[in-house]
């Protein structure tokens, strides 16, 4: 199977400046290249990535454009293959910009015949990229297989390069070990059907006191220097504030991973809510026309739904499922909050509190997300029981017991 490895890269100052300069060089491609597409698009035409590749190759020979040539040509063309593919899928209208100051550095290398990977020592490994020439970085673990390419990103101040690897491993067959349906909410970040809560605070109530300090600073850099965005002492700022929160995302990272592992190491089945984050996490400012409402309670809502990283969970899940021998199944999220999980009743009044529910109808007390999780695993068996996974109405249903018999 393919999988990922991470390593820290120690760059010296002259390879720092120069992936620099390389992450530059393929976020100009990928936005010329969105750009190129939109005005065909606009004419009722189509460009390739073909096309787009000869006419990069054609413009590293033009003085002006020279900067081109002193990228590796293998990771600009890789950017327009992702931008091909990010609009075969999405269309070119929802792709989106690479912006100089809230998109990182990224670039990739897709021949693996280009990266040759050595230990030197118990801590330290070494890379070698065309045209950066060896680079250490921290040999955290094995590699554990093929590498088939490696990207180079930027996150916090650091420079980190992901490897994917084929670790020769197939998955495993699916085990028989009981199911578990799984609730994710606010409060509390994960809540199974056995009754588990699962929850860890991201950030240190100094840390939140200090990243609301950073964010008004940020605030009132822009006003006092009259919009200036290029502000040395915003730029500064906006540092500590990506070193903060690099480091309130690992935890995060590192709280998903190792619950999903430990997830699906029990469990054969794990059933879970398929909700859509980015739609529920839109803001509700509306239009001049039509303002929102709650617009500051809606805030606070995306803001904590962000901050318990829900999708994040789901492909740690998905991911750790592979090698388990688990399936992870995806069932529609209508009423599981709201639902008595004894005797099926339906109301909204039965959710007294964020942490207890008391149906009205037959007086069953249970913890709401554990009660949740339960209807979450009942659906997420009827589904299978049915014979597909699907999210939507099966057209299957059981056999009954006089054609059974």
């Amino acid at each position: 199977m393919l999988t990922g490895r991470r390593y820290l890269l120690a760059f010296t100052p002259e390879q720092a400046a120069y992936a620099e300069q390389v992450g530059a060089a393929c976020r100009a491609v990928w936005n010329t290249g969105l750009e190129q597409r939109r005005e065909y698009r606009r004419r009722g035409a189509y460009i390739s990535y073909v096309e787009q590749a000869r006419q990069m190759a054609q413009a590293k020979k033009d003085p002006a454009c020279a900067w081109l040539a002193d990228a590796p040509s293998h990771t600009l063309q890789q950017a327009l293959r992702d931008l091909d593919r990010a609009c075969r899928e999405h269309g070119t209208w929802k792709v989106r910009w690479r912006s100089k100051t809230r998109t990182a550095p990224s670039f990739r290398f897709p021949d693996p015949n280009h990266i040759t990977v050595r230990r030197l020592n118990r801590r330290w490994g070494e890379v070698r990229l065309p045209k950066f020439g060896p680079v250490r970085f921290r040999w955290t673990r094995a590699i554990g297989g093929t590498i088939r390419n490696a990207t180079v990103l930027r996150e916090g101040g650091r420079w980190y390069i992901s490897f994917c690897v084929e670790d020769g491993i197939t998955e495993v067959a699916p085990s028989g070990k009981p199911p578990v349906g799984i609730d994710r909410g606010v409060a509390v970040a994960v809540a199974t059907s056995d009754g588990d809560l699962h929850d860890r605070a991201f950030a240190t109530p100094g840390e939140e006191g200090r990243l609301k300090r950073l964010q008004q600073r940020m605030s009132r850099s822009l006003r006092t220097h009259g919009g200036n965005r290029r502000s040395k002492r915003r730029d500064a700022t906006r540092a500590q504030l990506g070193r903060l929160n690099a480091r309130i995302r690992a935890r995060r990272a590192d709280f998903a991973a190792q619950t999903a592992v430990a997830l699906v190491r029990d469990h054969g089945l794990v059933a879970v809510e398929d909700l859509r984050v980015k739609n529920m996490t839109a803001s509700a400012k509306g239009t001049t026309e039509q303002p929102g409402r709650n617009v500051r309670q809606k805030a606070g809502l995306n803001r904590a739904i962000l901050g318990k990283g829900w999708g994040r969970f789901v492909l740690q899940l998905e991911h750790a499922a592979r090698y388990h021998g688990a399936t992870v199944v995806k069932v529609n999220p209508a009423f599981t909050s709201q639902t008595c999980n004894a005797c099926k009743h339906v109301a909204r009044g039965s959710r007294e509190s964020q942490a207890v529910l008391r149906c009205v109808a037959c007086g069953h007390q249970d913890h709401a997300d554990v009660n949740a999780a339960k209807n979450i695993l009942a659906a997420g068996l009827a589904v299978t029981g049915r014979g597909d996974l699907g999210i939507g109405r099966s057209v299957k249903r059981q056999p009954s017991d006089r054609l059974a018999a």
